[in-house]
């Protein structure tokens, strides 16, 4: 509980000392966070894989010339479905986020190591210099056969149509004994009505 409230007294001291730069009339500068996803539950060959870059401008001031580029889908084992991979963005203004998506379709099974990407912008709007980032990294993910993932995900149907062609003659045939029966008796019973 004491380091508790230490370290929020310090992260208090430091938003503080923050403040009072920012009001002293500092130069406004930009500073972005990058954070890279794969958005799939599960990975498999041939299906679509969807890949969800957002930049988070934390800084006082706009974030300009932005540049994103992410090399890490080699064109011999990723197929690029949707969006693209180098995205240029003109000003992220200060406080705001962007997000970019990209749909990309690995060619084959087997781990990946899925690698951050690359960033590129001008903290300051009137200084030529670009500041460099990198995005969070996924990591590695293992990317499944496709034939083993139907096996155990999908619908199975025409297990289904099998299973139901099956069961046909253990309930037709007892209902049509019964229906047969049925009939008997009601005739039986109408003949003794009738008597």
């Amino acid at each position: 509980m004491n380091k508790m409230i230490k370290s929020f007294a310090l992260l208090l001291i430091v938003s503080m000392a923050l403040a009072t730069t920012t009001d002293s009339g500092e130069e406004t500068r930009a500073k972005l966070l990058v954070s890279k996803q794969i958005l799939n539950k599960y990975l498999v060959e041939q299906r679509d894989i969807l890949v969800k870059y957002t930049l988070y401008n934390v800084g006082t001031g706009p974030a300009t010339h932005v540049s994103l580029e992410d090399q890490g889908f080699p064109s011999e084992a990723f197929d690029l479905v949707s969006g693209k991979l180098e995205v240029q963005i003109d000003r992220i203004a200060s406080g705001t986020n962007i997000t970019h998506v990209v749909i990309v379709r690995p060619r084959a099974h087997g781990y990946f190591n899925f690698t951050a990407a690359e960033i590129s912008y001008r903290p300051v709007e009137s200084s030529p210099n670009l500041q460099y980032a990198i995005s969070s990294e996924p990591g590695e993910g293992g990317i499944v056969n496709l034939a083993q993932f139907n096996k155990q995900f999908s619908s199975h149907f025409l297990d289904w149509i099998a299973f139901v062609i099956m069961c046909l003659p253990t309930v037709v045939i007892p209902y049509s004994l019964f229906l047969k029966s049925k009939t008997k008796y009601e005739l039986l019973a109408q003949k003794k009505k009738s008597n």
